[in-house]
């Protein structure tokens, strides 16, 4: 009887355990990665792939073709790391000081690179092709956008009919646990940038100058109050500010009060009314204390929202694949961003969560992705990769096997 890809995946699994720590002892950072593009092209070699790489940015598109014509469908693995100084203490932590792959990354590709052998081995059942996207870029740099750009949609010679994507979680979900939800699934990620000016003074004499100190303090409560007040609970907004900075001694009134934060919703139509009040709030605040005012919204990533069919698709499919225990449907989304939901926006797609929380840690207490203590089990790759290689299969021939 031949091997489910569930059993093939677990073959596969020490070779994939390898790839992730290599990348995890070289991680990059941005659109250019090419030492990570030279070890995804060197796993790669040797398959039966047509392989591309990107002009603005270090991607790599594959695309397989199958025996039997039919539709494409893509399966997206991003590969860039973060400005974070690792501190896990790993035997195969970042080698790079001030970069790690803290958000789970490196097991993406690693991932990816198993589903694209798996699918070679059944090339023959295969009707259509497979998309391979592993892109750069993803915290924070657009990557994703880049490679639609440059056709990522369209490598097969068609336009694809369906996109998915996974995602590590070193926390929250038991290690080999799969995760989705339809609809929203991710945030939109937003920033604010806003300058409060007055005149300077003395420390000692402040009805002499204009302070934007006060009135920069005001604006951070005030949005705070506008988040409860003006939106939906039910459709909920997210405004944090991380970023605060005024003055340089304690007896001087500075000229300036500066700061920023992020902004999160799950709806277009949040996403739009967000922006319009954090903008009238800080401005109204600033001109209330005869303050001049400089804000600007920086968008960033919009909501990453699973096609309903796809969702559907996508929990059968973890279920079939890796067990009927191992998928959860998720209660309400995570205000995380991620630049997936550019591909979402145009073709239908689904996106799930993958748990990676190491043997014998505590899912919920566990540092989560971005920490620099953050760990992630390498023995949920082959899981990884027969999902990924699943949701392909069953998307170009609803009756293949597990």
């Amino acid at each position: 009887m031949a091997r489910t890809l569930k059993e093939s995946a677990a073959l596969l699994q020490p070779e994939l355990a390898e790839l992730r720590r290599s990348l995890h002892q070289e991680p990059e950072i941005g659109l250019e990665l090419p030492l990570t593009r030279e070890k995804v092209l060197a796993a790669l070699d040797g398959l039966p792939l047509e392989i591309t790489t990107g002009t603005k940015l270090s991607s790599v598109t594959a695309v397989l073709r199958g025996a039997r014509p039919g539709p494409a469908v893509l399966l997206r693995a991003d590969m860039d790391a973060l400005p974070v100084r690792e501190t896990s203490g790993l035997p195969y932590a970042s080698r790079i000081d001030g970069a790690m792959h803290a958000c789970g990354h490196d097991l993406h590709v690693a991932a990816l690179v198993g589903a694209a052998r798996l699918l070679t081995e059944r090339r023959d059942e295969l009707a259509g092709s497979v998309v391979f996207m592993f892109q750069p870029g993803e915290e924070g740099q657009g990557g994703a956008q880049l490679m639609v750009d440059e056709g990522v949609l369209d490598a097969a010679g068609e336009r694809v009919t369906a996109a998915y994507a996974l995602h590590v979680a070193a926390a929250l979900l038991p290690a080999g646990w799969v995760a989705g939800r339809p609809g929203p699934i991710l945030a939109a990620a937003d920033s604010v940038e806003v300058t409060l000016r007055g005149r300077g003074g003395h420390g000692s004499s402040p009805h002499l100058a204009l302070d934007p100190i006060p009135a920069a303090c005001e604006a951070v409560t005030a949005l705070q109050a506008m988040v409860t007040r003006r939106f939906d609970a039910f459709d909920p907004v997210v405004l944090s500010v991380g970023s605060f900075h005024a003055g340089s001694a304690s007896n001087v009134i500075p000229e300036q009060a500066t700061f920023a934060a992020t902004l999160r919703s799950f709806s277009p139509e949040a996403r739009t009314r967000l922006h319009e009040e954090v903008l009238r709030v800080v401005r109204g605040v600033g001109e209330a204390h005869g303050l001049s005012v400089e804000a600007e919204v920086v968008p960033g990533y919009s909501v990453t929202v699973n096609d309903p069919a796809e969702a559907a698709f996508a929990a059968r499919t973890a279920r079939e694949v890796l067990g009927d225990d191992r998928y959860v449907e998720m209660p309400h989304p995570i205000a995380g961003g991620e630049d997936f939901g550019v591909l979402g926006e145009i073709v239908p797609s689904a996106y799930v969560m993958l748990g990676a929380c190491p043997a014998g840690r505590d899912p919920f207490t566990a540092p989560y992705n971005h920490a620099p203590e953050a760990e992630f089990d390498d023995a949920v790759l082959g899981d990884g990769a027969a999902l990924l290689a699943g949701l392909a299969q069953r998307r170009l021939d609803p009756a293949a096997g597990a």
